[in-house]
């Protein structure tokens, strides 16, 4: 019963990774499939890692000052902010699964996740990309502002879906032979056109230096020499090949007009309610309640948006404490995905992609909310989970088309 739960276990986290793209409904499938994945994962004997008690600790630290702050709501009703905070503690949860799940049977494991992200993201930004091109029926249902979202209710969330599985694909074109290269630039190419016409400013720049980090490591760390010498002409010839893609796009003028608005400032980016306004105005709330306000509460008061700023937006939905449970939970993964960049190992290779685009998550999350991405929780599993197989591997080297993902 063990071994079959073993081989049952990968193919409900695929079916579970795959389902994190649909999030167009409430409870989404991406909840659904994971209460499937936890009876499979004990019945198939998952172990849980030492490494990874500092990720458990801090959940555990997080979760009562977390309820505390969502009883404190005046306007929003508590049983929604309890339903919001336990989201969030879900989402915890679920990267503490997944780094004890990575932390054993790396290799293999990892391509199950990776594939099934793969395909979700290359299938939603082609759908993404028809919907938003008019020429897929029914493709309204894609677009919100005449903006691509796909099967997601925000298009600033969408972009930065995309960016792990082509940050994978970049580097496969960088280190890889033959027709994985093809295969790997066409999933590139694909998952670019779908951040594109998200016209997500926060999703551009994520893409982009995601891209060039990802970009760097390679070349610092795993490029031989010969190797360094390909990347640099591919690099050239892929910014040129984007050149002329981007230009292409912006041929049509109705793309050409909607780019220029985008990527210039925009009226709710500005003035005392403005994006950056009420993320001061936010901050000073934030430190007059220590216990916070509760979830959904910013809303109703002086101004009807949210801050967009992930750090001022924990200070008052979770509190201080709840807060800096959050801030720890960030630094720390960060040192860990620092540790596996810098420590020759076998999963260096797949640290690569998943550091550079955990450091722009964080960065983009100064202007958004991403306390309820599935893909950042995602991410950092995946960062604690590789930590910890490096910590339990004593190789320092192996095949690189082994471990190339």
């Amino acid at each position: 019963m063990r071994q079959r739960a073993e081989k049952l276990l990968d193919v409900v986290v695929a079916l579970w990774i795959f389902a994190g793209g649909i999030v167009i409904i409430e409870p989404s499938p991406y909840e659904v499939m994971f209460l499937l994945v936890l009876p499979v994962a004990v019945m198939a004997g998952l172990g849980l890692y030492r490494s990874t008690f500092g990720l458990l600790a801090i959940i555990l630290g997080f979760i009562p000052f977390a309820l505390i702050a969502a009883i404190q709501v005046r306007i929003t009703p508590i049983s929604e902010a309890i339903i919001f905070t336990a989201v969030t503690i879900f989402l915890m949860i679920t990267s503490y699964f997944l780094a004890n799940y990575l932390a054993e049977a790396t290799e293999r494991r990892m391509r199950v996740i990776m594939r099934a992200y793969t395909w979700i993201a290359v299938i939603l930004a082609l759908v993404g990309t028809l919907a938003y091109l008019r020429v897929m029926p029914g493709g309204s249902f894609f677009l919100i502002y005449d903006r691509a979202k796909a099967t997601f209710k925000d298009p600033n969330v969408f972009a930065p879906f995309l960016v792990l599985p082509a940050m994978f694909a970049l580097q496969r074109i960088l280190l890889g032979r033959g027709w994985q290269v093809i295969l790997a630039c066409a999933a590139y190419f694909i998952l670019f056109l779908g951040v594109f016409v998200s016209f997500s400013r926060g999703g551009w720049g994520h893409f982009a230096a995601s891209s060039l980090i990802t970009l760097v490591l390679v070349f610092l760390f795993e490029a031989n020499a010969r190797d360094k010498v390909r990347i640099l002409l591919m690099s050239l010839i892929g910014a040129g090949l984007l050149v002329v893609a981007l230009g292409g796009l912006l041929s049509v003028p109705a793309v050409s007009k909607f780019f220029e608005m985008r990527a210039s400032a925009q009226h709710y980016d500005e003035g005392e309610t403005g994006r950056f306004g009420r993320q001061g105005y936010a901050l000073e709330l934030a430190l007059d309640h220590p216990w916070g306000i509760g979830p959904a509460e910013f809303r109703h008061l002086r101004v009807r948006e949210e801050p967009h700023n992930v750090y001022v937006t924990v200070l008052h939905v979770y509190g201080w404490g709840g807060g800096l449970f959050y801030y720890l939970m960030i630094l720390l993964t960060l040192w860990k995905g620092f540790g596996t960049i810098m420590r020759p190992s076998p999963y260096r290779l797949m640290a690569i992609p998943v550091f550079a685009t955990f450091t722009m998550v964080v960065a983009e999350s100064a202007i958004i909310d991403s306390d309820h991405w599935r893909h950042f929780f995602l991410l950092i599993g995946l960062t604690w989970g590789l930590s910890s197989a490096i910590n339990n591997e004593r190789r320092t080297t192996a095949s690189r088309e082994r471990m190339l993902i």
